[in-house]
C-alpha cells in the first residue's frame, strides 16, 4: 500500500483540519473497526467535507495507514550510552507511544479486522513494530556480544518478552505503569552485570 502522492500546488492546506481528520478517523478505527467507518463519517466527525478529506487522502485506507504512523508520537531514540542503556531508552520510548490514548483499541481494530483487510496491519508491522523490534534486536546483541547477557540468549526472543510485557500488562490490568520498562528489563537484564561467560 502506498501512500498518496503529492498533491498539485494550490491552497495551502489547514495543519489544524489535518489534525483534525487524524483524530476523526482515529477514534471511529478505535470504535467502529476499519469496516465500520468511512469518509463521510471521518469528514462529519472532523467538522469538514469529504472532498477536503479526499484532497489529503485518495480513500479510506490511505487515512488509516496516516493513522498508523501518527501513532508514534516519539522517533526511536538513536544509540548512545551502553547497550543496556540502548534497551531502556527503546522501551521507554515504546511506553510513551503505547501510552498515547486509543494505540491500544486501534491496534485491536486492526487485529480483529486482520482476515478482511491484512494491508492494515501489515502496514503497522511495517512502519511501527518492525523498526523498533530492528533497534531493539540490535542493543540486545551487543550485550549479548558484550557478555553482559548469556552467549546463547536469542535476540528476537529477549525482544518479544520486553515488548510482551507491555502488552500483558495491559490486558491483565489496563494500566502501563511509570517504571514498567525499567521492570521489565531488570527481569531479563538485571543492573549488575552478569560474569562474562569463559
Amino acid at each position: 500500500m502506498q501512500s498518496a502522492e503529492p498533491r498539485p500546488a494550490g491552497r495551502p492546506r489547514n495543519p489544524d483540519l489535518d489534525k483534525a481528520i487524524l483524530a476523526a478517523a482515529e477514534q471511529q478505527l478505535g470504535e467502529a473497526g476499519y469496516a465500520g467507518m468511512s469518509l463521510e463519517s471521518i469528514a462529519a466527525a472532523a467538522g469538514t467535507t469529504v472532498p477536503s478529506v479526499r484532497r489529503r487522502y485518495r480513500n479510506k485506507s490511505e487515512v488509516v495507514v496516516a493513522v498508523i504512523e501518527s501513532l508514534r508520537i516519539e522517533s526511536i531514540p538513536a544509540s548512545a550510552g551502553s547497550p543496556r542503556e540502548q534497551v531502556l531508552a527503546i522501551l521507554r520510548n515504546f511506553h510513551v507511544n503505547l501510552s498515547r490514548r486509543n494505540s491500544m483499541a486501534v491496534l485491536g481494530s486492526l487485529l480483529s479486522e486482520e482476515h478482511r483487510y491484512p494491508e492494515l496491519l501489515d502496514a503497522f508491522r511495517k512502519r511501527l513494530v518492525e523498526p523498533r523490534r530492528a533497534t531493539l534486536r540490535q542493543a540486545l546483541g551487543s550485550g549479548i556480544r558484550a557478555g553482559d547477557l548469556p552467549r546463547s540468549a536469542d535476540p528476537e526472543v529477549l525482544a518479544s518478552m520486553l515488548i510482551g510485557a507491555f502488552y500483558a500488562r495491559y490486558i491483565a490490568t489496563a494500566d502501563l505503569p511509570h517504571d514498567l520498562p525499567e521492570s521489565a528489563l531488570q527481569q531479563v537484564w538485571p543492573m549488575t552485570p552478569r560474569k562474562r561467560e569463559r
